[in-house]
Order: structure tokens, then C-alpha cells, then sequence
């Protein structure tokens, strides 16, 4: 079992329709936060991230910083979408990152594809 764990719903991302993931933490030790980057490759575009946990937010950027604090059972449930039309096929990767005193200990990557 990985110390941290992202998954998505579906690997296929669609435009305008809701991104549905989980990152799960199986670290045994002290963290303080996690971090999830997104990068959309061969693009400038950034994700739009609208819930963590069932808290709504309304943030354009390609990061997403939840505290412990903030995650029952250490698993953070989010929700995230993409507004632009992609004029190709662009490949996303998602890196979910354990911070524990502003240094990163652990983390997993996933990759996705828009089409």
C-alpha cells in the first residue's frame, strides 16, 4: 500500500464536466498538509478546482492545498474541471504530495487524458 494514494473516477477529462478524485494518505507518521499540482501538457490552461471534502471553492490554478485538519480519516474527496475547449489531445498529470514542515515525505502521480 502506497503512503499516498490519488485516483480519479475517470481517466477520460471531458470539458466542462466535473473531474471526480480521491487522494487517500496511508502515511503512518506526522503531516501537515497535502498538496495536489495539476500540469495539463503542451498547455497554459489551468484547472478549475470547485470542492474539496464538500467545501466549495472557486480557484483557477493548477495546485490545491488541503490541510490535516481538513481530512477525516485522512482521504480528501475533490471535484475539479477544465473550461477550455482543447484544439488537441493533451495529457494531465496529477501529483498528490504529503508536506510535513514545508518539505515534501511522500507522494503519487496519475495521469489522465483530454480529448
Amino acid at each position: 500500500m502506497k503512503d499516498i494514494e490519488i485516483t480519479l473516477q475517470d481517466k477520460n477529462i471531458k470539458p466542462n464536466l466535473d473531474i471526480v478524485g480521491t487522494i487517500k494518505v496511508n502515511y503512518t507518521g506526522k503531516y501537515d498538509s497535502i498538496v495536489l499540482n495539476t500540469q495539463i501538457l503542451g498547455s497554459n490552461e489551468l484547472m478549475l478546482f470547485t470542492s474539496y471534502n464538500g467545501k466549495k471553492i472557486s480557484q483557477r490554478s493548477s495546485r490545491l492545498f488541503i490541510s490535516r485538519e481538513s481530512m477525516p480519516q485522512d482521504k480528501a474527496d475533490f471535484t475539479a474541471m477544465i473550461t477550455f475547449e482543447p484544439t488537441q489531445k493533451h495529457d494531465v498529470k496529477f501529483r498528490a504530495s504529503i508536506i510535513e514542515q514545508h518539505k515534501e515525505i511522500e507522494s503519487d502521480v496519475l495521469f489522465a487524458g483530454i480529448s
